[in-house]
């Protein structure tokens, strides 16, 4: 990506965009849910790669993006790769055991990782006042919206907390190793596709070899499970690396505090996961968390 493409802060394209990843976002925490009960949680994210590897490199050869491993990607193309994986064995298994809005709170602490790595990694990407602000304002937002919920947690809810906590710090390091190595430029095919073709062949011989893949599978799970491979992951994550070769890696991790609030509201929607007044609270100062991390301010010394 020529640097002249690149720019400093999110216009109104580049947030209408990030919304609605974040919206799929949300709307993929229920899905990964719902496959869950039909299929073991590493062999469904092992799967979902597997599946999904086939039509973006079949997207990337119709639209002749380069897919090169000799400019110098290879190395940090497997690292992302791991990281990918174990992202997803995180996260997916902490669906099993605590709740789509738990899950959620500590998945998408990932925006403060990224802002901090950003601040030593990535020149021009500085932690500012109001950048601090705003991200201290979306969780507090992002705590509201979930304190009045009443949502079941199971035994294991810590456990699944935990790994969710962990996931996000993997996510923040996938999006700094592609912004501060060769990977910035190539194209998002290609990232992505690293990570698909790594994280396929570590989780689902690890799922077999655990020694359970389904649970009870039916039609409405495949159904699913489609929607996965093709709308979050071929469309959405596409989008989401396209857009990271453009704009700054902490303002753009800053949507991600939406994703928590749309998870929420999909889960009120399809699971019937209680839903509370404060979420209208949370929205607004999340947007205006968001407002404020897009602002041009003094760096902190």
């Amino acid at each position: 990506m020529n640097d002249v493409n690149k720019k400093n802060r999110i216009d109104a394209f580049g947030a209408t965009i990030l919304i609605i990843f974040s919206a799929l976002l949300g709307l993929n925490q229920v899905m990964v849910k719902v496959v869950n009960a039909g299929m073991n949680p590493i062999f469904q994210a092992g799967l979902r790669s597997a599946f999904a590897f086939f039509p973006v490199l079949l997207f990337a050869i119709i639209t002749r993006k380069t897919l090169s491993m000799r400019d110098g990607s290879l190395v940090p193309g497997i690292i992302i790769g791991i990281f990918f994986a174990t992202e997803f064995i995180l996260l997916f298994t902490a669906l099993d055991y605590t709740s789509i809005a738990r899950a959620s709170i500590f998945f998408y602490t990932m925006p403060c990782w990224v802002t901090i790595g950003a601040h030593f990694l990535i020149p021009g990407d500085r932690l500012t006042r109001l950048r601090f602000l705003g991200l201290v304002l979306s969780v507090v937002g992002v705590v509201l919206a979930l304190v009045e919920n009443d949502i079941a947690t199971t035994e294991k809810s810590l456990t699944g907390d935990i790994y969710c906590l962990i996931a996000a710090v993997f996510w923040a390091g996938i999006v700094l190793v592609i912004r501060t190595t060769p990977l910035a430029k190539t194209s998002p095919e290609m990232q992505l596709l690293y990570q698909l073709f790594v994280s396929a062949i570590i989780l689902v011989p690890l799922a077999i070899y655990l020694g359970e893949t389904f649970r009870s599978p039916d039609t409405f799970m495949w159904v699913v499970f489609a929607a996965q491979v093709l709308l979050v992951v071929c469309v959405g994550f596409l989008t989401w690396f396209w857009i990271l070769s453009i704009y700054p890696p902490a303002s753009m991790a800053s949507f991600s505090f939406l994703c928590p609030l749309f998870g929420v509201i999909f889960a009120w929607i399809f699971m019937n996961e209680s839903i509370s007044a404060s979420i209208l609270g949370a929205l607004v100062l999340v947007s205006l968390g968001i407002v404020l991390i897009n602002r041009p301010s003094r760096t902190i010394n």
